[in-house]
């Protein structure tokens, strides 16, 4: 056996995970007088050396071009990203059940998933914690808009979110920053939305508008993706991390890779056993309460491995549900062609990372083919063209040379794509669990992830399609993409885990036996416990879930800082 490296220090908290509930965790327990220690698997950066804002293409070793070719598990990577951020690590594999396809984005680096999350910051609706009572499918949350409302008015308000008040009941409103002004093809769709009765407004992102605690707002370089070396976007290492340090009751252990919870007698959390990955040597950390916050699946498989005589399922796993309800959003994209924007004279078409205007749930009020709803994200225009662009010329015209170039100039900001995210109901073939004959190179058992779509789901794209192409050729348009109702995509519907939305696999819930977490993110089975990051969910709306994930990581925090006070953990 190697020799185990015990920490003689018992913190009173160790959070593992930095993305944006266990920064936000730092920065609540810290700053309300605890001492923390961070586990963080990936390294530390320094944005102003790290993100690739700026950086043009002849600067990179591939031109910005994608990284490890076009490998299945590689969808989607570029030179451009910030860092550590990627569908493959070298040495830490995952795998799909047979006839299973799931992609799994992991971020090794301090701020986790918030140094590559496109920062829609949108809230939950009332109707979103009551699904099963509205339609009788999935659960209802224990915790309720109002429960929460405070937390999104305190994460607003701390973080900083643009967007406009609209009194949209799929939408709810929250604390702004002005918006920016549309851009040219933002009020060609909104022309067109207001054509067909579709709702479209100013979109709701976590990038600052006006100066705040000290961060300089955007400055519309349209290269949030990258990185925002000014902290004008949202980032856990930029603005969760810093108030958390400045407390001097913070210590951060960076490429720690967890393996296990450890339990006393009494079935508490006593300690983490993780890798150091510099050393490769084994290492415990002491505290006296936990926060599990280092992704959805990720703190799936840290509890599935923490195994004892106590917890023979999983630690906080009495229940059974640890991995189960596995969601992530529904997701459907296509391309238009816009004629009329070929003769858009040259101009700046930069702004924030992200489109100005969007669609959120129109269909609220109506009776649907399919229960609960999506938004619609669009966005075009006269970026710096790359890969993307030229294959969608090459959609529709053929050639080389000088006539491809010429086309090319003609066609440069006249296509505009669309991409739709809907809500997942849970179903009982959609799940993860540890892989019996797999484990990376540390060791650790990998995670297997079983996935399939229902129904509800395939319907839900079938309407995204519709309602792209009806929007495109509302003025004129042309919809380029063709999508069939069968095979392994129908209607165009996103592989599981390729919307980099999955949650819901340690749901909470007022039931010990059907649920692992209390409505403040504390385990039922180890009061010391908390998970607090998207695992916890019980739905999964088609907003996308970090600025929930901050809203309830805060109350959570809040919830163990006075259990702390008390004494009760």
């Amino acid at each position: 056996m190697p020799q185990i490296i015990r920490s003689p220090k018992v913190w009173d908290v160790c959070i593992i995970g930095s993305g944006a509930a266990g920064g936000m965790a730092a920065k609540v327990l810290a700053e309300g007088g605890l001492e923390v220690v961070m586990l963080e698997a990936g390294p530390d950066i320094d944005p102003a050396k790290d993100y690739k804002e700026h950086v043009m293409p002849f600067e990179l070793a591939h031109r910005g071009a994608g990284i490890g070719g076009a490998g299945y598990e590689d969808f989607g990577r570029t030179e451009f990203m910030a860092p550590y951020g990627s569908w493959t690590i070298e040495g830490e594999p995952y795998t799909s059940a047979p006839g299973s396809r799931f992609r799994w984005f992991r971020s090794r680096v301090v701020g986790g998933r918030t140094n590559h999350y496109g920062r829609i910051s949108l809230r939950f609706a009332e109707v979103d914690f009551r699904a099963r009572s509205s339609d009788g499918l999935g659960d209802d949350w224990p915790i309720t808009y109002q429960d929460l409302e405070p937390y999104y008015d305190k994460v607003d308000s701390y973080i900083g979110v643009f967007g406009s008040k609209e009194g949209i009941p799929s939408a709810p409103d929250g604390i702004f920053m002005p918006p920016p002004k549309p851009r040219c093809t933002d009020l060609l769709v909104k022309k067109s939305c207001d054509k067909l009765g579709i709702l479209c407004v100013p979109s709701r992102f976590a990038i600052i508008t006006q100066p705040l605690n000290g961060r300089p707002s955007c400055h519309y370089c349209d290269q949030c993706g990258r990185g925002c070396r000014s902290a004008s976007n949202f980032s856990s290492i930029q603005v969760l991390i810093p108030p958390a340090r400045a407390t001097g009751r913070f210590t951060l252990i960076t490429n720690a890779m967890a393996r296990e919870i450890l339990v006393d007698q009494n079935g508490k959390a006593s300690a983490v056993s993780y890798v150091d990955k510099a050393t490769r040597s084994e290492q415990q950390v002491r505290a006296r309460a936990f926060v599990v916050a280092a992704s959805s699946c990720e703190s799936t498989r840290l509890l599935l491995n923490s195994r004892s005589r106590l917890f023979p399922n999983g630690l906080a796993n009495s229940s059974g549900v640890v991995g189960r309800y596995l969601m992530d959003s529904v997701g459907s994209d296509g391309t238009g062609y816009f004629p009329q924007l070929e003769k858009m004279p040259p101009h700046n078409h930069d702004g924030v990372g992200g489109m100005h205007l969007y669609v959120p749930w129109w269909k609220f009020e109506r009776k649907n083919d399919f229960l609960r709803g999506y938004h619609i994200e669009f966005g075009g225009g006269r970026h710096l063209p790359g890969v993307g662009y030229f294959n969608r010329v090459c959609e529709v015209h053929e050639g080389y040379g000088a006539t491809l170039k010429q086309q090319c100039r003609k066609q440069y900001g006249a296509f505009m794509s669309f991409a739709g995210r809907g809500e997942m109901i849970p179903n009982d073939k959609t799940y993860c669990d540890i892989d019996p004959n797999i484990v990376d190179q540390w060791g650790i058992p990998a995670l297997r992830f079983h996935f399939q779509w229902g129904e509800n789901e395939i319907k839900m794209a079938k309407d995204m399609q519709e309602t792209f192409q009806q929007i495109v050729e509302a003025v004129g348009g042309t919809y380029l993409t063709k999508t069939q109702p069968t095979g392994r995509k129908p209607y165009g519907i996103a592989d599981g885990g390729e919307i980099i939305h999955e949650v819901g696999t340690v749901r909470m819930g007022k039931n010990p036996r059907t649920s692992a977490l209390n409505g403040f993110c504390q385990a039922h089975d180890v009061k010391n416990l908390f998970v607090a990051d998207g695992a916890c969910f019980v739905t999964n709306p088609d907003k996308n879930p970090t600025l929930s994930i901050t809203a309830i990581a805060w109350r959570a925090s809040d919830y163990l800082l006075d259990e702390a006070r008390k004494g009760n953990l």
